[in-house]
């Protein structure tokens, strides 16, 4: 499969107190369309830059990063908005639901700031909700929910615009495990439906799940890189 994501020796660079600290160093990284990829690392070792950079949320110092072919590494603010809005699905740790909202308001939201008519957004809103399993807690406000079904709603919101990437930041940090295995399978499900999925986690546990892991030490990925079928047999 063609590459959807391309890094070629991407560096972070934050200048504080009159020197440098790298957050990410010489980062070069193929991610396939429609893979399952795993980035772990412990607190401090460069992932959330990095996944601030895969989505667009922030930009490198100094390096490329391709985006479907389109380098995005020295964009506008006002393009990047574009390119999230459209190309990327967020899952987050804490929800980031709107309490006031109910489940359907919170998944059309993103819909509505794409430009998306009324009745449309509410046709998107109500299939993302059923695939995630909430046909019935669609007029649910997160407070009448359990962890798991908010964060269900936060995928169904992340999927409703089916964007080609979804971006996953420690999605079950915060859910029993009962619910968290539940969210792994809703994120395979949508791994299978030819999504590219990239997943951020410090549990190696969780990061088995996907097809292939890179690991993240200092703001470098380390040499090995492992995949599932070798996970599974360690």
């Amino acid at each position: 499969m063609a590459n959807l994501i391309e890094m070629r020796g991407l560096s972070k660079v934050y200048r504080m107190g009159g020197g440098e600290v790298y957050a990410l160093r010489d980062i070069s990284l193929d991610v396939a369309e429609g893979e399952f990829l795993a980035i772990v690392g412990p607190s401090g070792s460069g992932k959330s830059t990095l996944m601030n950079i895969i989505g667009c949320l922030d930009t490198p110092t100094s390096g490329r990063y391709l985006l479907g072919g389109e380098d995005v590494s020295g964009l506008s603010e006002k393009r990047l908005t574009r390119i999230r809005n459209r190309e990327i699905g967020f899952i987050f740790q804490s929800f980031n639901l709107i309490g006031s909202q109910n489940a359907l308001e919170n998944v059309e939201l993103p819909l509505l700031y794409r430009g998306v008519d009324r009745a449309e957004r509410r046709r998107l809103a109500e299939e993302a909700l059923r695939k995630v399993g909430l046909a019935g807690r669609m007029t649910h406000r997160p407070a009448q929910m359990s962890g798991g079904q908010q964060q269900r709603v936060a995928i169904a919101r992340a999927i409703a615009a089916k964007p080609p990437i979804i971006l996953a930041d420690e999605p079950t940090g915060n859910l029993d495990s009962k619910s968290g295995a539940e969210i792994m399978r809703i994120l395979h499900s949508l791994g299978d439906a030819g999504r590219t999925v990239v997943l951020i986690t410090h549990d190696d546990g969780i990061a088995r799940e996907a097809d292939r892991i890179v690991r993240l030490s200092d703001g470098c990925l380390e040499n090995g890189v492992l995949r599932r079928e070798a996970c599974l047999r360690a």
